[in-house]
């Protein structure tokens, strides 16, 4: 739910300023369906998914290093949780 509010966000606020820019240059308005239609918003899409992807794809890397390198953070690998204190 919470993708699909932020998604129409994203397409009403977009076409809002898309529209404008348009119309600065003396070219029509756009609509939000019209906008939903445009690459300005395919490129503003894919680069906001791109960039979440690279954050959660660091987070894993650096979580299994740490939790490989022994870090004091994390418990053994193969240690139970009663025996860690985390249960």
């Amino acid at each position: 739910m919470a993708g699909a509010a932020w998604g129409f966000l994203h397409a009403a606020s977009g076409a809002r300023e898309f529209g404008a820019d348009q119309l600065a240059h003396g070219e029509p308005g756009v609509s939000v369906l019209g906008y939903l239609g445009t690459s300005r918003f395919w490129f503003e899409s894919l680069q906001n998914w791109q960039s979440e992807f690279l954050a959660i794809a660091a987070m894993v890397v650096l979580t299994i290093h740490l939790r490989q390198r022994g870090s004091p953070e994390s418990k053994p690998v193969d240690a139970p949780h009663d025996e860690t204190g985390s249960g």
